[in-house]
């Protein structure tokens, strides 16, 4: 008897030994919520864009949902890859701060990426081509110095967010101004591409991206905020940890 009970006790160590680290399934929590944003981003455009195809302009909802859905396939595998990142690294936050931080990220990936699809188009003539980019937006975009400036204003944003987000020795204050001056950053950018030649179709396009991302940025800050189960609770944080489940 003793026996048994020293050898399933071995086994139970092996396993517990071979059991995903707490920061590990964060890690996939993360995964999962990401992918749980993207579908969200993918069905808000449609439902914005819906109403177009009997009310106003007929073209919003002929190249919007299909353009963003070219985004949202972009985004996956980075997505997967930061969100795991991310995750391990952090632990849990409070809800109503991490959906208002997904909100936001959401938006300025939503309003950047939108742009920067535009600027593919322009570079690599993706309107000769494809059919998700044969409504031409912004037409001047190509042949102006918005064109020049736009990537550098987006990397360099791209920079000072991801620093927000990733870096450990940051205080949430500094976060937070890092974060607010991406986001000028980025809305500049945005700002240059439209008047290059404002083109109400394109202002249209952006707007749709910004909020249906939003709306994808608050499902992943969702899920944020309860990956991981309260192993990976802070220390000192007000977050409630899960009763147990009466047997």
């Amino acid at each position: 008897m003793s026996s048994d009970r020293g050898q399933s006790a071995e086994r139970n160590g092996a396993e517990d030994q071979r059991a995903i680290s707490p920061a590990g399934r964060r890690a996939f929590g993360c995964v999962t919520w990401v992918y749980m944003g993207i579908l969200a981003f993918l069905l808000a455009n449609f439902l914005i864009s819906l109403p177009f195809r009997y009310v106003g302009n007929e073209d919003i909802f002929g190249y919007v949902p299909a353009r963003l859905a070219f985004l949202g396939l972009i985004l996956i595998l980075p997505g997967m890859v930061l969100g795991a990142v991310l995750g391990h690294r952090t632990y849990r936050a409070e809800k109503r701060r991490a959906v208002r931080v997904g909100a936001g990220i959401g938006a300025l990936i939503g309003w950047t990426g939108f742009f920067a699809l535009a600027w593919f188009a322009a570079a690599f003539g993706f309107d000769e081509r494809d059919l998700a980019f044969r409504v031409v937006i912004f037409p001047g975009f190509g042949d102006s110095y918005a064109f020049y400036l736009f990537p550098q204003l987006a990397i360099l944003a791209m920079v000072i967010v991801m620093f927000s987000l990733y870096s450990r020795r940051a205080n949430f204050e500094l976060r937070r101004r890092t974060a607010l001056a991406g986001t000028a950053l980025v809305m500049l950018a945005g700002f240059l591409v439209i008047s290059t030649s404002f083109d109400p179709l394109g202002v249209a396009g952006a707007l749709i991206s910004t909020v249906s991302a939003a709306f994808g940025g608050y499902v992943s800050g969702m899920g944020y905020a309860r990956a991981g189960g309260d192993d990976r609770i802070p220390p000192g944080a007000t977050i409630r940890r899960r009763e147990p489940r009466p047997k």
